[in-house]
Parts: structure tokens; sequence; C-alpha cells
């Protein structure tokens, strides 16, 4: 939306070179553009109009005969059912989700559905039409197609429930299967290199990211997770660590990816990592740095508290695969590593899920090969025995 620099009156604005009006009507926020001209007396127009409409709100004398009166061609249905843009935005205003969920609503919103669909009705919205708007937008990948379609779903869904339309038209349309991300950890000594390297650097205030990623290594948790630790959420006696709290787009928030905390339980390397995080803690409040003491485990540098966000450890990270001629993997997979060092280690994968974060049925799911691997031989044997055994049979007859 452009604005000229005139200074616009209160509700009025400059809309692909029309004069739009806002305002308020039955708890909806409305909008509507008048066939007046960007001049300054098309504004003036467009400013007395809405101040019209305003007063008539006041004293609650619009009704639907009136607006229509008022604006003849309107596309708003004057039965109480709102345009798909009105109910997006008061469907997205009242729900509690996280910034970085909002956000994703907005941009596919924004990019995908507003354009095509924003003034016309929630009951004029039909299949056909949603598949007329999908043949002709440019997908940049199944992905992008699906999560756009999930998002609008879940709107019109709710618009179902509301009673507003009596089916969800988005529901017949068949979504791009999810894709699964390729699962590629690294193996126990690979971790070890990884680390050793990075703990031998030069460049002291950079060792904390040796214990960073050996303390992600060797307790599973998320990047994020282990970015907002803080030392009140280690309890170094019960060797156990209280995840609650997740870094996203650059603030510490006081939940989890799942919205579940959880206790991990430390083992020797983790402890070892959290050691040399304290001592790198004690030799930085003797430094020149801006930020001397933080409340955070694993700081970055001598001037910021904590990690901001992921995409700064890929400074540190991909150097040190490329050194070590490691074939490149995101630091995720330490995640991952953990994960399947574990499950061929034998221990009870509801144990290591609760230690992940995960569903025992998520944790199978994803890591079903590496929970087979280490009795595949052992199931096979049994397959041979069993023929043995038949052929014995066989060659008495």
């Amino acid at each position: 939306m452009a604005r000229s620099t005139v200074d616009l009156p209160s509700g009025v604005e400059i809309f692909r070179k029309s004069l739009r009006i806002r305002f308020t009507w039955n708890g909806v926020r409305r909008c509507e553009t008048l066939p007046y001209p960007a001049t300054p007396k098309g504004i003036k127009a467009a400013s007395q109009l809405r101040d019209q409409v305003t007063g008539l709100i006041k004293l609650r004398l619009l009704d639907d005969t009136k607006y229509a009166e008022l604006f003849p061609g309107s596309t708003v249905l004057l039965d109480g059912i709102p345009t798909f843009h009105e109910y997006a935005q008061l469907w997205l205003d009242g729900r509690v989700i996280t910034t970085g969920t909002r956000n994703n609503y907005k941009g596919a919103l924004n990019l995908y559905w507003i354009p095509p669909l924003a003034l016309i009705r929630l009951d004029q919205i039909t299949t056909t039409l949603l598949r007329r708007v999908i043949a002709a937008t440019e997908w940049t990948s199944p992905g992008v197609r699906r999560n756009a379609l999930v998002k609008l779903s879940t709107i019109l869904e709710s618009a179902v429930t509301e009673e507003l339309i009596k089916k969800n038209p988005a529901k017949m349309i068949d979504r791009p299967k999810r894709a699964r991300k390729e699962i590629n950890p690294f193996s126990l000594d690979e971790a070890n290199r990884i680390i050793a390297h990075m703990y031998q650097t030069t460049h002291w205030p950079s060792g904390i990211y040796a214990a960073f990623f050996e303390f992600a290594f060797f307790t599973g948790l998320r990047l994020s997770e282990v970015a907002a630790l803080r030392w009140d959420a280690v309890d170094l006696v019960k060797r156990q660590a209280h995840v609650r709290r997740t870094v996203a787009l650059a603030v510490v928030e006081e939940r989890t990816k799942t919205g579940k905390d959880r206790y991990v339980l430390l083992n020797e390397r983790a402890l070892h990592a959290l050691e040399y995080a304290r001592q790198y803690a004690e030799r930085r409040k003797k430094g020149v740095g801006k930020i001397k003491e933080t409340p955070y485990v694993f700081p970055p540098s001598k001037n910021s508290e904590y990690i901001k966000q992921t995409s700064d450890l890929h400074k540190q990270w991909g150097p040190a695969l490329k050194t070590l001629a490691m074939s490149y993997r995101p630091p995720y997979n330490c995640r991952h590593t953990y994960a399947t060092i574990c499950l061929m280690s034998n221990m009870n994968p509801a144990f290591i899920a609760q230690q992940l974060g995960h569903s025992v049925q998520m944790l199978l799911t994803t890591y079903a090969r590496w929970l087979n691997s280490s009795s595949d031989w052992a199931e096979l044997e049994k397959l041979q025995i069993g023929i043995k055994s038949v052929s014995g049979k066989n060659d008495q007859l």
C-alpha cells in the first residue's frame, strides 16, 4: 500500500491509486474502496463519507440497507458473513500463538491467498475457485504449496465451526505429501573429531562453541534450546538440565517447540561441556568485553548474552567440517546423532523419546533404520535357522 505525501485524514488511505476508508462495524474491521480520485478534493470527500459512516455507527443507525446505499459497489455481504480478508485477520488476531507461527501465517496469507480472495465473501469461496487460484500460482516447491494449503484449510475449518459456512472448500483439495527430511547423523567418531577440533582453537572466546556442540551432541537438545540454556536450569548435583526455554526470532522465550518442558539427564560428556562453560564464564568476568557476566551457559562472544539465532553457528560449524574433510551436514544433525547413538546402544526408546522431547511414535518413525540396524543380522539368523529346520524335515521324506 502506497501513501502520498499528503497528510491523509484518519481512516483514509491511498490503495492502488484509489482512495479507501477503514472503520469498524459490528465488531468487524471493514475497508471500502471508493470511486474517488486521489486528489485533495477526492480525499476530502472520502473523509466526509467516513465521518458520516462512523457517525451512523455511533448512533446505531447503520444497517444493511443503509450500508448498501453508501457503498453500492461493495463486495461485502451484509448478512453477517465477512470477506476472506476480514475473517482471516480476525482469526489471526484472536489466536494465542508464537510470533514465529503468526509470521508464517501472515506470510502464506499475504503471498498466496489475500491477493485473489481478499474481497470475496467466505460463502462464495468454492473448491473450484481455489483450484483456479492454485493453478495460477507459481509454487516454489511442493512443500511450500502444502504449507499454504494447510494454513488456508485451518482458517476455513474455523469458519465452519463458527457456522459461517457449511463446509470447508479446501478440504477436497489434495495436498502434496510431506517430504521426509533426510536423516544423516554423524558417527560417534566423527562427533568426537569435530568437538576435539573446535576445542583446539587458538582464539579462546571461540572455545565456547566447542562446549556448545559437545553439549548438543551428547544431550540431543535442539540448537535453540542449547542457546537458551541458563545456569538456573542446570542442576549439577542431580545431573540434569531443565529444558524450558528456546530462542525464537532472536528472543529467548519461556517455552519449548512442543510447548512442554522436560528434564534431561546429563552424561559425562555433557558435564564436561558445562565445566568448560563454567571456566569460560570465570575468564570472561576478568576480560574487557562489553558484557562480562551473563546467565546463559553458552554465550557467543564478549558482546552478547546469548546466541540470538542458530544460523550464527554456521560460522564455526562449516569451517570445522571443511578442515576435517567431512561431508557437510547442518548442525541440527547433532540431535540426530544423539538419538541414533542411543538407539544403537539398545537404550529404552521411551527414555530416549523423553530426553529428546518426542513422542515414542515419532522417535520410532524417524529413526526406525537405526533402531533395527543393531539387531538386523540377528533377526536374519533366525530366518536361516528356520530354513535349516524345514530343510531337515524335507530331507527325511
